[in-house]
């Protein structure tokens, strides 16, 4: 028997029906309820005069279904069975597979589907066009936002600015003993590392200029942006992604209030707020983690360190560091803000982009930071 071909035109139905023999059905196209009545004829006409053996359906060019489709097929296997009939549904694509499963299998999912492993240059393939999408959702994302803030300025009583003081606080003062510590470290680190060569030339006293330039140019923003991804954007996209799964950001637009100016611009505000403060206050640690090491190992005086360190370092230094502080924490700002409003799937879908927050954020900072400094360094900064 040929196809009975259907198209998607006004009363004809948008699937195709083949029967091959006596135990074979092929279904092929889109399985809609509207159609249903046809299938069910279909189905009846194949399946009529069988009272016992096995019947298979063949779904393999099924490219859409719905429940009320995959209900007839239930229960055409039920009449079939009363008749001392088997019937077996087989070749679901990856699109149907997950309703066939549902309906057709009384236990575990049935292996309708065999999946294929990918090539590595597959899947480095589909990684990068991943990457691409999630750039370009970024993208518009900052443009979302970017309006939100025009809004916010024409009425500025539409924004939550007493949530400002409190992000802050949770992303500022409550970070300042992490960031102290590991830029301390930093700083101790970096001297001790470079005391045994500076000590082999007699240039103990270099080690003030090599600490207090990295430190207050590179090292001290990016620690610092860390620190803060870790912390306060990983827990902006948990916050934001649970509002999204438990549907209080549905509840916000129900209000009249933007979700975007009522969420996402404060975050962004307090990280730039913060973030370049407690860079400030990393150069500061990370200088005197340097100290330590030069009063204890280099046989320097503080005094002759502190003089050093500020003949070598300029207000530029600091100046360029504070720059990239406060690009980082827009950065993280909008990635945590983005991936929180992407979260679907209940709590797992929070935990998946959570985890995508700090993955993505770690790239963005890394990848910022080399392109603001060869910027830096064309233009004679």
């Amino acid at each position: 028997m040929r196809w009975r071909r259907a198209h998607k035109q006004r009363g004809e139905p948008a699937f195709r029906f083949e029967r091959e023999g006596e135990g074979l059905i092929r279904l092929a196209g889109e399985l809609r309820l509207e159609d249903a009545a046809e299938l069910w004829r279909l189905l009846h006409e194949a399946t009529n005069g069988l009272k016992a053996g096995k019947v298979i359906v063949d779904v393999d060019g099924v490219t859409k279904a719905d429940g009320g489709s995959m209900a007839l097929l239930v229960e055409l296997r039920a009449e079939l069975a009363a008749r001392g009939v088997d019937m077996d549904v087989t070749g679901a694509s990856k699109v149907v597979e997950p309703i066939v499963s549902l309906y057709m299998c009384d236990e575990a999912p049935c292996p309708l589907y065999r999946h294929e492993t990918e090539s590595t240059v597959a899947q480095i393939g589909r990684a990068t066009i991943h990457v691409g999408h999630e750039a370009k959702e970024i993208v518009g994302f900052f443009g979302e936002m970017v309006l939100a803030a025009v809004r916010l300025v024409r009425a500025p009583r539409s924004g939550h600015w007493r949530d400002v003081i409190r992000l802050i606080e949770r992303s500022g003062a409550d970070a300042v003993p992490i960031v102290l510590l590991i830029n301390f470290l930093i700083g101790f680190v970096m001297a001790f590392q470079s005391a045994r060569e500076l000590k082999l030339f007699g240039a103990n006293l270099y080690v003030a200029d090599l600490v207090g330039i990295a430190h207050t140019r590179e090292l001290a923003p990016l620690m610092t942006a860390i620190i803060v991804c870790g912390r306060s954007g990983a827990a902006f996209a948990a916050e934001i992604g649970s509002m999204k799964v438990s549907e209080e950001i549905d509840a916000l637009r129900t209000l009249g209030l933007g979700p975007f100016g009522w969420l996402v611009v404060p975050r962004v505000i307090a990280l730039m707020a913060v973030v370049p403060v407690l860079t400030l206050l990393g150069d500061f640690m990370g200088i005197l983690g340097g100290m330590l090491v030069a009063v204890s190992d280099l046989d320097l005086s503080v005094r002759g360190y502190l003089h050093e360190t500020t003949l070598s370092v300029e207000p530029m230094d600091v100046g360029t560091g504070l720059l990239k502080s406060a690009i980082f924490a827009l950065a993280i700002a909008l990635i945590a803000c983005q991936q929180g409003f992407a979260a679907t799937g209940g709590a797992e879908g929070v935990g998946r982009r959570t985890t995508a927050t700090v993955v993505a954020s770690l790239f963005a900072l890394v990848l910022i930071d080399a392109l603001v400094t060869v910027a830096f360094r064309v233009v004679g900064i």
